[in-house]
Order: structure tokens, then sequence, then C-alpha cells
């Protein structure tokens, strides 16, 4: 049986994305132990419940991404050149650089930003954010592949096409700004996203706290996005890692 390059693409995309999605499954009783008392179904059917909606919701997001990036010209140039046997090497290369230099300093300014928001955020939050642990391997694999391929690769992609037609006649040149102010909504929708981790971990929601969560979540996205629209979304995966690389070992440091 011959399988099509595009769905040989999407299938090597779903199976690194769930690299993410296991690294999470340690994480699910931590996150409902406070409710396990009340919870409607066993901790283990609840661990399928949420693998499961995090495969769907990932199987969507590949599949936007595999839709809508074409069309605006984004690209996952070294997955691509596996799929067509071709020298990934030489579209790895170019990424690697941008991609270092990206999460690196990704990494310092939400340190900065953090620890300089940190003093001023409820009691409550910050406690219960030294007892909730995200392991190494849950940033690396989660933070760094499946979140880009949630947010850059299906909603940026989508973002920038619909961006595109709302405000260009069809089959004209694509302008910049679309993809300027895709990366933009998409790493705020990134950073709303989480604003339910801030009401699960504390009951006292400020406007600081908002803030601290939706602009420190959010940005990456403005490097990683730029970095998926220049070099590929390879090189914003790479940049990701750095960031929460740089962030544990800065971390290190500090505590």
């Amino acid at each position: 049986m011959v399988i099509n390059n595009n769905f040989k693409t999407g299938l090597i995309l779903f199976f690194i994305g769930m690299l993410g999605v296991a690294s999470l499954v340690p994480l699910i009783p931590q996150l409902l132990a406070s409710k396990a008392d009340s919870l409607p179904f066993s901790m283990e059917v609840m661990i399928l419940i949420g693998v499961a909606q995090s495969s769907v919701m990932l199987i969507l997001m590949i599949w936007l991404g595999m839709v809508f990036s074409k069309k605006v010209g984004l690209t996952v140039p070294v997955i691509s050149a596996l799929v067509h046997s071709e020298n990934a090497l030489e579209w790895l290369k170019p990424q690697i650089k941008p991609a270092v230099i990206g999460g690196v300093l990704a990494g310092v300014i939400i340190l900065v930003f953090s620890s300089s928001l940190i003093g001023y955020l409820p009691e409550e939050f910050i406690k219960a954010g030294e007892n909730f642990v995200i392991p190494w391997y849950a940033r690396i694999f989660y933070g760094g592949i499946t979140e880009e391929l949630l947010i850059r690769w299906g909603l940026m992609s989508f973002f920038v096409w619909g961006l595109y037609r709302l405000t260009q006649k069809k089959d004209s040149e694509i302008r910049d700004y679309n993809y300027i102010v895709a990366i933009i909504l998409a790493a705020l929708a990134f950073g709303i996203l989480h604003l339910p981790v801030a009401y699960a971990l504390t009951s006292n929601v400020t406007p600081l706290l908002i803030a601290y969560i939706v602009i420190g979540n959010s940005a990456f996205g403005f490097i990683g996005g730029y970095l998926f629209w220049k070099y590929g979304l390879e090189c914003a995966i790479g940049a990701h890692m750095m960031t929460h690389v740089t962030m544990m070992v800065g971390l290190s440091f500090v505590g």
C-alpha cells in the first residue's frame, strides 16, 4: 500500500506530539489529588479520559496545520525532507542557531518577568506553584513539541489563513501583517488558555495574577511564531525546548 506523503507527515507529527501527551500522564493524579473524593470515575479512568482528550485535540490541530500551513507558506522542512527521502540535515542546520538564540532570549525574558512580579502575587498561588512541580521531561516534550503543534502548527497557520482571506483578495500575495497579527493572536490565546490553572491553584485571582499568567505564557509565543514563519516548525520546537532548558538552569542557580 502506498502511503500519501501528507499522511506520513501528519503521522510523524502525531507520534512526536504524543510523546508530550504521554509525559503529562504522571501529572494527572497530582492535579486531581485535591478532588480525589469527588471524581466521577476512578483515577485510572480519569487518566484515560485526559489522554483521549489531549489526543483528539492534537489530531485536530495537526489536521488544521496540514490543511492551512501550505496555503500560507508555513513549513515543517526537516520532517518534509525525511518524508521525501531528502537530506534532512541540510534543512536542520539553518535552524539550529536561531533556535538556540531565540530559546535563550525567551528564557531570560520570562525569568526576569517572573522574578519581578512574583513578590506581588497571592501567597496561596505561590505556595501551590511550589508544590506543583512539572518534571523536566514534560517541559521538554509537551512544552517543546506538543504545544508547538497545537499553537503554532495548528492555530497560527489557521489564523494566518483566516486573516489573509478577511483582508486580501484571493490569490494575492500574502502580506507580512497577516503573519504578525497571527503570531500575536496565537501567543495570547496560549497565555489565556493557562488561566484555568490559576483558578485551580488559588481562589484569589487578582488582575496582576491574570496579567502574570497571560503575559508570562505568551512571551515565548512571539519569538516562536516568528521562528516558525521564517525558518519552519522545527526551529520553533527547538527554541521552545531551549527556553525551558534556560529557565531550568536559571532557576537552579536562583534556588
